[in-house]
């Protein structure tokens, strides 16, 4: 998931991200802050912080900390299902003073073990195709645990459906007996009004 969006300074911004359990989480972010000179977004943005935090399913915090105007944040997840993970700006300046308008690029990776580049240029061959080999190996890990994720929530889904299609069959027959009993009220009514006026 890459993405930005825009904020303002110590306004705190969240995204929902949908993850297996014992999954790592890595994530990648810089801003940039408005220019009225300029009339753009700067490259960087000094003296600002970032506040970053985590909140599992359960709404326990998995991480909650402050990182500089660019940084990379990591955790690992506990349980499967919706994660909350929040940016604030931390600006220094008073809060009425505190309105500039800040850019906030967004790259979430799950699942993904980065190789380091040392390895990548590493001169023994052995090692080098070994460490591909165990990071491979936890690429299919992490593939493995997504099926096996989807496949809980399509259970789950599979389940419900089941659960609505019964309750609504119940509820067909039920309105059906209600409404059978209430035509045999009705003729009844209208037998025994036609005998008390001699009609019949």
């Amino acid at each position: 998931l890459a993405l930005y969006f825009h904020s303002g300074e110590r306004e705190e911004k969240c995204i929902i991200e949908d993850i297996p359990s014992d999954i790592l989480v890595m994530g990648n972010y810089k801003v940039q802050r408005w220019d009225t000179h300029k009339q753009d977004f700067l490259e960087s943005a000094p003296g600002l912080g970032m506040f970053v935090t985590v909140t599992s399913p359960s709404a326990d915090v998995l991480l909650s900390k402050l990182y500089g105007p660019q940084g990379t944040f990591s955790f690992t997840s506990e349980l499967s299902g919706e994660h909350i993970i929040c940016l604030q700006s931390n600006s220094t300046r008073f809060v009425a003073f505190a309105g500039s308008k800040l850019r906030i690029h967004l790259d979430i990776r799950v699942g993904e073990h980065f190789l380091d580049e040392s390895v990548v240029q590493a001169k023994d061959k052995v090692n080098e195709v070994n460490i591909r080999l165990e990071h491979i190996i936890e690429q299919i890990h992490h593939v493995t645990k997504e099926q096996n994720y989807e496949r809980e929530r399509e259970e789950k889904f599979r389940k419900t459906s089941e659960e609505t299609n019964s309750n609504i069959l119940w509820w067909a027959i039920v309105q059906t007996l209600i409404l059978i009993s209430v035509g045999i009220w009705q003729i009844k009514s209208l037998r025994d009004f036609f005998i008390s006026k001699k009609l019949v």
